[in-house]
């Protein structure tokens, strides 16, 4: 009898399920949105209930839609979104008035003050996310309802990362995945234990006195089955047999890594390959046997990603969102979004289409940028400057505003975002952390003008995996871990996954102008801090 298992992915706009063999063949695949609240004070939350409500369903729909039985479904893995569930609380993490938004999203930045005062704090365990925390992790995030909403704070049952609090609604299991609570909520991993200490210094004691109770007493490994599997009640919300193995899961972004960078036909080498997940944000995640410690860079942290390794991981905060943002503030962008609906495409596929046809070959691309240059960093620099007030830049703007300029703008934003790739790699090969290969996942990173920019961008080969949803294949990866089909994710890793193609970066005049380029993109981004370390303090003193 055929045996399958089904990957999760819960990202920021979607829950998405696939059916997968042990060949790591995609069956199937099927998709919920999910519901996102945003305010104009950096606030952006979700509901715990619906999230759960999308991923049931898109479980269902996926098995309908391979038409397999779903008794021959064996095991189940969850990546999700860094976000913070606030589980059981009185009421929701925000407007009183609505109780059931129970989650932080990841990208929310109310905590930005939080994080200011625990870094001035300077405690050892920063060094183990690039030397400063983000509001994008979750103890500052924790310490920010503390101080502003402590009736919510203090009567939550649990405090999740959404990827543990996703296995605990399907196995009851209070596990939380070592993958979780080392890259975002401090856990030392390689010492197997919080830090009491930092805890306490910031403001979070009581998190402490409990043993860490509603953030995670037992800590394992992804991949590792959880309790005594699926649960009667979560079975029956998805449609699967009660018992089925489930898996302590990833971050989205390392569930990406795992689906690519040890593929077969490729380096087959996780330390040789940078897994660049291309998403709403873009993660990078590079793997090391010895912990390599970068400025600015998180990490290093130990079997985040591939159990018994190091990871370092850093990335932009915003990518596909960037480009959705640049686009939106051209005046051709409403008529060419009703444009690229008719042909049944998102906006940024029908520009890199009509990108495309205009150029010979792809690398030829950069040059309907002309004196477009783009600081995408719309939501801050995650990585290497782990700066959140960082904004973005635009320079050679004109007075033309049809399509072609659009499709111009486009390609710079591309352009832009390999450039802020690059330069990534460049601080980490500064400190030691070498890769000669790129696999990019993520739906934004695998169109072939992009995979292009990226490798010219960067002067690196870019690769891309045959499966088509590498992020929902390293969830299914899990799932056969956790079902023991394979005995650990390393075995797993190639046996699964395959490479399809290679980008190449271009030589030549080509390759010179991605040199002038990439440097312009250094000067106005150090040009950027300048002028906000000018204006800052004197907009800060007329507020006060």
């Amino acid at each position: 009898m055929d045996r399958y298992f089904i990957g999760v992915d819960v990202g920021t706009g979607s829950a998405r399920a696939g059916i997968f063999d042990a060949t790591g063949t995609m069956l199937s695949s099927a998709k919920h949105d999910l519901l996102v609240f945003r305010d104009d004070h950096g606030h952006v939350e979700q509901s715990s209930a619906q999230i759960w409500q999308a991923v049931c369903a898109s479980i269902r729909d996926a098995v309908a839609e391979a038409a397999i039985d779903p008794a021959a479904v064996i095991g189940l893995g969850f990546d999700a979104t860094c976000s913070l569930v606030v589980q059981g609380a009185s009421g929701g993490v925000g407007d009183p008035a609505h109780p059931e938004r129970d989650v932080i999203v990841w990208m929310d930045h109310r905590a930005l003050d939080q994080a200011r005062r625990i870094n001035a704090k300077g405690h050892a365990v920063l060094s183990y996310v690039g030397g400063a925390i983000s509001p994008e992790m979750e103890t500052p995030k924790l310490l920010w309802l503390k101080e502003n909403r402590p009736d919510i704070y203090f009567s939550a049952q649990n405090l999740f990362d959404l990827t543990d609090f996703l296995t605990w609604k399907s196995s009851g299991a209070m596990e939380r995945s070592s993958c979780t609570v080392t890259c975002k909520w401090t856990y030392l991993a390689h010492e197997d234990r919080w830090d009491e200490s930092y805890f306490r210094q910031v403001g979070l004691e009581d998190l402490a006195d409990e043993e860490f109770r509603r953030i995670g007493a037992r800590i394992v490994h992804p991949g590792t089955p959880l309790g005594a599997g699926l649960t009667p009640e979560a079975a029956q919300a998805m449609g699967l047999r009660p018992g089925i193995a489930v898996s302590a899961g990833l971050i989205d972004a390392h569930a990406g890594g795992i689906g690519t960078v040890a593929a077969k036909g490729g380096a087959e080498d996780a330390a040789a390959c940078l897994g660049y997940v291309f998403g709403t944000s873009s993660c990078t995640m590079t793997t090391t046997a010895e912990p390599k410690f970068v400025l600015g860079v998180w990490g290093p942290y130990f079997s985040a990603m591939v159990p018994g390794m190091w990871l370092n991981e850093g990335g932009q905060s915003a990518a596909g969102a960037a480009i959705d943002q640049l686009l939106g503030l051209h005046p051709h962008a409403a008529q060419a979004t009703e444009e690229a609906r008719r042909e049944q495409s998102g906006l940024p596929q029908w520009l890199a289409k009509r990108a495309l046809v205009s150029v010979k070959e792809p690398s030829d691309a950069v040059h309907l940028a002309g004196q477009l240059q783009v600081v995408p960093e719309f939501l801050g620099n995650r990585a290497p400057f782990a700066d959140p007030s960082a904004r973005a830049v635009v320079m050679g703007l004109g007075m033309e505003n049809g399509i072609d300029n659009l499709v111009a703008l486009y390609v710079a934003g591309l352009c832009g975002l390999g450039y802020g790739l690059r330069q990534i790699i460049d601080t980490q090969a500064q400190n030691g952390v070498s890769v000669s290969t790129i696999s990019v996942s993520g739906g934004a990173g695998t169109h072939p003008l992009t995979r292009q920019i990226l490798a010219d961008a960067t002067g690196i080969p870019v690769e891309v995996t045959a499966c088509p949803e590498p992020v929902l294949l390293g969830s299914a990866m899990l799932a056969a871990v956790a079902a023991e089909t394979y005995p650990d994710l390393q075995t797993a890793m190639p046996a699964m996954s395959s490479v399809a193609g290679r980008a190449e970066p271009v030589a030549g005049a080509l390759r010179a102008l991605h040199e002038a380029r990439y440097r312009a993109f250094l000067k106005l981004q150090k040009l950027a801090r300048e002028v906000r370390e000018d204006i800052e303090p004197l907009l800060a003193a007329a507020s006060r």
